[in-house]
């Protein structure tokens, strides 16, 4: 009998990390990917967030026995509208924040690459032997 292997991935509604600091929300990511867990974020971080979640990341490395650190990829959505759409759709991410792109941020102990194209991600694991 083959045995089984068991991938578990998360999705975490931009609601949950809304209020949090940034060290907050790099913890709290962190937290779900050292489970060994593939968070599927919707919407993404601030570029100051996705650097200290790298930072955080190389930090851990060699401190937590089989961690080997992150693969992260953002997939945003490329649909281009009227000029109006357009505008609308700025004032909203202005206000409210990203929230129609989605982040993908896994353990690179399980995720060996993870691919994308404007119109699709591939998310590519590693055999376990």
């Amino acid at each position: 009998m083959a045995k089984t292997t068991k991938l578990t991935i998360q999705f975490v509604p931009y609601s949950e990390i809304d209020g949090l600091s940034t060290a907050e929300r790099v913890k709290r990511l962190l937290k779900i990917v050292l489970g060994d867990r593939i968070v599927v974020l919707q919407g993404k971080l601030k570029p100051d967030e996705e650097a200290r979640l790298i930072e955080d990341t190389m930090a851990l490395i060699g401190h937590i026995k089989g961690f080997k650190g992150v693969e992260l990829a953002v997939l945003n959505p490329t649909q281009r509208g009227s000029i109006m759409t357009d505008m609308k759709r700025g004032i909203a991410r202005a206000l409210i924040g990203d929230r129609e792109s989605l982040t993908v941020i896994g353990p690179a102990s399980i995720v060996r690459e993870i691919k994308k194209d404007p119109s699709k991600m591939e998310l590519l694991l590693k055999s376990k032997k």
